[in-house]
């Protein structure tokens, strides 16, 4: 059939310049289109096709990198491939940019350019008939070599077939594409499918005549055969070691291998001492410990392998000989890449890495400096443990983390003595061993819930291990040889100092590692926590945006918390439920098959285009998470006297915690409710002695008016939330406040919180935790804040943009309190701190 009488394309065909790959008749690829020429043509010619013709596009290959085609037009291709523009969906995440799918037809020329802008259009040349995918084209012996060519190709295609597994889908429909196309389409098609580069398709593409395609693409094949052939005698190759292995292991003799005489293989060493000897001597260990090797050695060879000590002493030297003692890993003291890297890592808890560069510098100037003892105390979920792993990678060194929850038993530190059946070394040779080197970063996680039970104390046990003048000599039950850990970094993690016992705090350094605020949650969030989530759960950017300003309300509706942890959970949620909603809009996709075939015709059917971004916005968490939980303003709480709100330290961080009070008719006794323990009893108690003491002062009365307003009347202070345990010297000033508002009948500021203890005199003293504290009214939306003026020094560690949202009160004693705490002040009729004038007749 001549060419001017079949199929033809458009004399004039839009270009499109691609950089991800060459698309070759009779092959189906999808290109991304981001650069403004490529999209202006989607615009003006696909996304406005009213025919086919105009859904066929000149794919120009270009093999330069496009930085930016504001510029003049590079260089073109002379050969390109007219394609059928299949799909075109279009997303505006990351950026706008649109995903075709295109059918290739066949080669063109390019004769010459007619424009560039605002696309390039051209005046092309059909070199390839399109017939020859439809209408097989006989090829026989009578065309010579191109004959003699078409049947080795199809030949070699068929072997490679017969290679492949045919329960495999893309297998099977190379098979029907091999058995239905016309053998003049195969190169092309084939070239396409196998593990081919953009260069060598490229000259495929530039290969016009048959036979010179042939050519080209029959070495690709011939090369994938190669492959498969060499990886299936691998696969052989390694059976049989496995075979021999087991034979081995079994005592059996191989296939022309000769037996000895003492039972043992022929290849195989028998002096198994002589062995065990050489790693001895190999290990590089101290004197101490190489005669104590050598002494155990000694006594095995006189053992007959039958006595249960000979396996005790064998691995016994096995554990010797695997110790690090003189294998360490070089530190990379790189102090910019480490701030740097610690930056990307974690964000915010600068006193931490300020800490951690401290110790890299003085590591490069002194090489032979002893590792420090870090203890990173604070709330859980702000990520104390992460920081050890991004330490430990910072310096280049090894990681291991041993978990001290719920230890009881010393035996876990200091390992058992071998007299004992079953015995072991402790965890800390145990973690010498898995790392391999005497120098890596070992991270005690949760040293303050270390227990205490008949099989001694694990954290007396720490004090050799977690003191740089004695570790340089541990010594193992195990062992019983010194091993030095003078060089290890040891990092401890704990919630609260108030466990660990003050000799072992004492030799450790403590670093504050306190909560997030708002803003620092939201910038953790986009930079880690949605990130690891997406990825978690198969998602993609272009798939499920959330805004700043919705995780800002996950932030204050959903979560109450230091860390973010729940922060976290709840971003799965969000996760999850657009992962439904994503499974639903989507075809099954089944598992990629490891063979090298690839099918583009195959991903057409079981791709799913891609779809606009899903964006979460106030409804949807509304949807997904359900009704917020923490809708309660403070000022809700604060509607009546007698309720005061005060700031705690707990282990798990700072919050904030109502007090109410209430009087009725009786006898002045006072009840106090709420799960208290004695020190926050004291203070109730200390509240009501300062009141008593001051009631004219101020003019409190009772019920019946009388001057003290505990005759006659009976108190009921309460703390809510009283399944919880509350304790500590920080609720004096609240408590006074409370009962203040009790007896004067006056509210409380609703936009007032405070902390503080308090003396007998109504001194205000100072309390800790006042950055915890206050990052929890922070989040709770207080904007007054009353602290001891002893503690003003503590709002150095507030973050700036907290301090300029809040109002500070630094309070010496209880009438600076009450004067901030009640609107317009809380004047007395005389000043109570006053004691009254002698009589000058006395």
């Amino acid at each position: 059939m001549s060419s001017n009488t079949g199929i033809r394309i458009p004399g004039r065909l839009p270009l499109l310049l691609t950089h991800e790959g060459v698309l070759l008749p009779g092959s189906t690829v999808r290109i991304s289109v981001d650069s403004p020429r490529n999209m202006q043509l989607v615009r003006s010619r696909l996304l406005r096709s009213t025919s086919l013709k105009s859904t066929i596009i000149g794919v120009i290959p270009n093999t330069k990198d496009p930085q930016s085609d504001a510029e003049d037009l590079p260089q073109l291709h002379n050969i390109g491939t007219a394609g059928l523009a299949v799909q075109v969906v279009g997303s505006n995440w990351p950026k706008p940019h649109y995903t075709l799918l295109i059918t290739g037809l066949c080669r063109f020329q390019v004769s010459g350019l007619l424009k560039e802008r605002p696309f390039a259009l051209a005046e092309v040349e059909q070199l390839d008939k399109l017939e020859q995918y439809t209408t097989p084209i006989m090829i026989t012996s009578e065309n010579g070599e191109l004959g003699e060519l078409s049947q080795k190709f199809y030949q070699a295609a068929l072997q490679l077939l017969g290679m492949l597994d045919m329960s495999v889908p893309v297998v099977a429909k190379f098979r029907r594409l091999l058995d239905s196309l016309p053998r003049e389409a195969l190169p092309d098609v084939v070239a396409s499918m196998i593990r081919t580069s953009n260069k060598e398709k490229l000259q495929v593409l530039d290969a016009v005549g048959l036979e010179e395609r042939f050519k080209a693409t029959l070495p690709l094949l011939t090369r994938q055969i190669e492959g498969l052939k060499l990886l299936q005698k691998t696969k052989n190759s390694r059976a049989d070691d496995d075979k021999r292995v087991f034979l081995v292991r079994k005592g059996g003799v191989l296939p022309g291998q000769q037996f000895s005489l003492d039972g043992e293989a022929g290849d195989e060493d028998g002096d198994d001492m002589a062995v065990l000897l050489r790693k001895v001597h190999g290990a590089n260990m101290p004197e101490v410990a190489l005669k104590v090797c050598l002494k155990e050695l000694k006594r095995l060879k006189k053992m007959p392998q039958s006595m249960p000590e000979y396996a005790l002493i064998r691995n016994y030297l096995d554990l010797m000989v695997e110790l690090p003692w003189s294998k360490s890993t070089k530190d990379c003291l790189d102090i910019r890449a480490a701030h740097i890297l610690l930056d990307n890592d974690h964000y915010a808890m600068e006193k931490l890495k300020r800490r951690v560069l401290e110790y890299l510098a003085v590591r490069q100037l002194k090489t032979a400096l002893k590792g420090p003892i870090l203890c990173f105390v604070g709330p859980p979920g702000v990520g104390k443990t992460s920081v050890g792993r991004s330490i430990a990678k910072t310096l280049g060194r090894e990681f291991h983390r041993i978990a001290l929850g719920g230890v009881c038993d010393q035996s876990d530190i200091r390992g058992h003595r071998r007299t004992y059946v079953g015995s072991m070394p402790g965890r800390i040779i145990n973690g010498l061993k898995s790392v391999g080197v005497n120098n890596p970063v070992f991270l005690l996680d949760e040293v303050d819930k270390l227990g205490k039970s008949l099989q001694g104390d694990p954290a007396a046990a720490l004090l050799e291990v977690l003191d740089t003048e004695q570790n340089h000599s541990f010594t193992d039950h195990y062992l019983n040889v010194a091993f030095n850990l003078s060089q290890v970094l040891f990092i401890a993690t704990a919630n609260s100092t108030a466990t660990i016992p003050p000799a072992l705090l004492d030799r450790m350094e403590v670093i504050q590692v306190t909560g997030y605020t708002n803003e620092e949650k939201v910038e953790i969030a986009h930079r880690h926590l949605i990130p690891h989530q997406l990825e978690q759960h198969g998602l993609t950017p272009q798939q499920l945006q959330i805004p700043q300003c919705t995780t800002m309300d996950v932030i204050s509706r959903y979560t109450r918390e230091a860390g973010v942890r729940s922060l976290e959970r709840k971003i799965a949620a969000v996760c999850r439920a657009v992962a439904v909603k994503v499974a639903e809009g989507q075809k099954v996709t089944k598992p990629e098959s490891e063979n090298p075939v690839e099918s583009t015709q195959e991903q057409e059917e079981m791709d799913a285009p891609p779809e606009m971004p899903i964006v979460i916005d106030r409804i949807a968490l509304k949807d997904i998470l359900g009704l917020p939980l923490f809708e309660m303003e403070v000022s809700e709480r604060l509607t009546l006297p007698g309720v005061a709100l005060g700031l705690a330290w707990t282990p798990l961080g700072g919050e904030i915690m109502f007090v109410e009070a209430s009087r009725m008719e009786g006898e002045g006794q006072l009840t106090l409710t709420g799960q208290l323990g004695e020190v926050m009893k004291e203070s109730a108690r200390l509240a009501i002695s300062w009141l008593r003491a001051h009631a004219r002062a101020y003019r409190l009365t009772n019920m019946a008016g009388s001057a003290d307003p505990l005759e006659g009347t009976d108190i009921h202070l309460h703390f809510p939330a009283g399944a919880v345990t509350k304790d500590g010297p920080s609720a004096g000033v609240t408590i006074v406040t409370c009962l203040m508002s009790l007896f004067s009948g006056r509210l409380v500021r609703s936009d007032v919180a405070m902390t503080g203890e308090i003396t007998l005199r109504g001194l205000v003293l100072p309390v800790g935790g006042i950055r915890d504290k206050v990052l929890a009214a922070h989040r709770a939306g207080v904007k007054r804040i009353i602290l001891p003026k002893r503690n003003a020094q503590d709002l150095e560690e507030i973050p700036a943009n907290v301090r300029a949202q809040l109002d500070f009160v630094a309070a010496g004693n209880l009438e600076e309190v009450l004067n901030a705490a009640f609107d317009g002040g809380f004047p007395a009729a005389e000043t109570p701190h006053t004691q009254p004038q002698l009589s000058s007749k006395l």
